[in-house]
């Protein structure tokens, strides 16, 4: 007697795997960059927190705090809009290499002044500059190289949330060892580890296999490409909108960051161990952030989670300046810190996946000089008026800056998305049509 045939059984529905948070490290180069940049950062944030320390130590003046961080970032704000038109003319591969190789013996000449006993806040101011002219360069090439490295166009996102990662990780590190370094050897050692630091990151472009893309010959001139650039961002509502609110930001919130040395001797009565506390427990927060846009599966809605972040992170600035205890100081900025990374990256994002490839390096230039470029500005403001009324209540205005910023980027959330869901739609990224009017859907809409 044949055994009954059984009816057969329905196999399971596939399940769908969450993509791994870190998948842009799938891509090789991208790999190799983000395991040298992780050791060279914490070196940069040794080398800031030393900075910092070593002017205030030097002077005891918060508008001196400012004057540096003025010196060491206005030359982005002069330089990186031409400068984009020449990382899209060059090879960027190359650039970096350069620019990596530069700064390493910018950061070995602050410590062989601060080895001999010799440095001075003049010679500070002189060496900020020269590293503000490197990083013109620096930043936008590493900002457009992302691209390249990462084969998978779909894993970008993914790639810019990591490098925010790297660079948020590296702010809980860095200051933590710089405090320690400068209270049991001085300001000369966190120079000098931070030059060592540059070898990883140089080391690892060397190692990438890089397949340099043919150039049609350029004839036009530097300034005309450079007001094609310009004139594609004052084209595009929602760069420009972005680029806007960045620069509000950075101008006038964001100069806190200068100001903390003054914050933690002052008002918390700390020393070098407070400043790097508190710098960590900002780094803590923006880790936080960044791994929460790294696990974002889609670009879309980072529109509507930048104008939260952006109030958050005045609202936690507000907080941070009424504060005089250090607990509750340490408690409120990993809100700062998350708010401004998620606001600076969910940008950072979103530009990288509007912008037409043959303009993403000056749209990224002009993305640096509104991120970095504007902050001199902001940090020479900021040392002024602190002097006159005080480090927390320049602070608190700064946070009530960003508030509104915020709350203005969030009342153009209709007209952006309007410009914004067409391209998506184009580039395969939204598959779904908005409800919005035809008429409404051109990338050039202007305000």
């Amino acid at each position: 007697m044949t055994a009954p045939i059984s009816a057969p059984v329905p196999a399971p529905p596939p399940t769908r795997r969450r993509p791994s948070i870190g998948r842009a490290l799938s891509s090789r180069n991208y790999r190799l960059f983000f395991g040298g940049q992780s050791v060279s950062l914490v070196g940069t944030w040794i080398t800031r927190i030393a900075t910092s320390w070593l002017v205030y130590r030097l002077t005891g003046s918060a508008f001196l705090l400012g004057v540096v961080g003025f010196c060491g970032q206005i030359p982005t704000l002069i330089l990186t809009p031409f400068s984009g038109v020449l990382i899209d003319r060059w090879n960027r591969h190359t650039v970096l290499v350069v620019t990596q190789v530069l700064s390493m013996l910018q950061s070995l000449a602050l410590a062989i002044l601060a080895f001999a006993g010799v440095i001075t806040v003049t010679e500070i101011l002189i060496l900020q500059l020269v590293q503000g002219s490197i990083n013109a360069f620096d930043t936008p090439a590493r900002q457009a190289f992302v691209v390249e490295m990462v084969e998978d166009r779909s894993y970008l996102s993914n790639a810019i949330a990591l490098n925010s990662t790297m660079v948020n990780a590296s702010r809980i590190v860095g200051p933590s060892i710089g405090g320690m370094i400068i209270a049991l050897a001085g300001e000369g050692w966190c120079f000098m580890v931070d030059a060592i630091s540059y070898i990883a990151v140089i080391a690892s472009l060397l190692a990438m296999h890089v397949t340099r893309a043919e150039r049609e010959p350029i004839t036009t001139r530097v300034t005309e490409e450079f007001r094609t650039g310009l004139q594609y961002i004052r084209g595009s509502l929602p760069i420009r909108t972005a680029l806007i609110l960045l620069a509000i930001v950075s101008t006038m919130s964001m100069p806190y960051t200068v100001l903390m040395p003054a914050i933690a001797t002052q008002t918390l009565h700390g020393g070098a161990h407070t400043l790097g506390f508190l710098m960590t427990a900002s780094g803590v927060g923006a880790l936080i952030g960044a791994l929460y846009l790294a696990s974002r599966l889609s670009v879309i809605g980072l529109e509507d989670v930048s104008a939260m972040a952006t109030v958050t992170f005045g609202l936690g600035l507000i907080g941070f300046a009424l504060s005089r205890q250090l607990w509750l100081s340490l408690a409120i900025l990993p809100i700062v810190g998350a708010g401004f990374m998620v606001q600076m990256a969910s940008i950072n994002t979103i530009i990288q996946t509007l912008v037409d490839e043959r303009l993403r390096g000056r749209v990224m230039a002009f993305y640096v000089m509104a991120f970095l470029g504007t902050a001199p500005i902001g940090s020479l403001l900021a040392g002024a008026v602190a002097a006159r009324i005080g480090s927390e209540y320049t602070i608190l205005f700064g946070g009530a800056a960003s508030v509104a910023a915020g709350i203005w980027f969030a009342s153009r959330l209709p007209r952006l998305r309007a410009v914004m869901h067409p391209i998506y739609e184009r580039r395969g990224i939204l598959t779904s049509p908005p409800s919005a009017k035809p008429a409404a859907a051109s990338e050039t809409i202007s305000s």
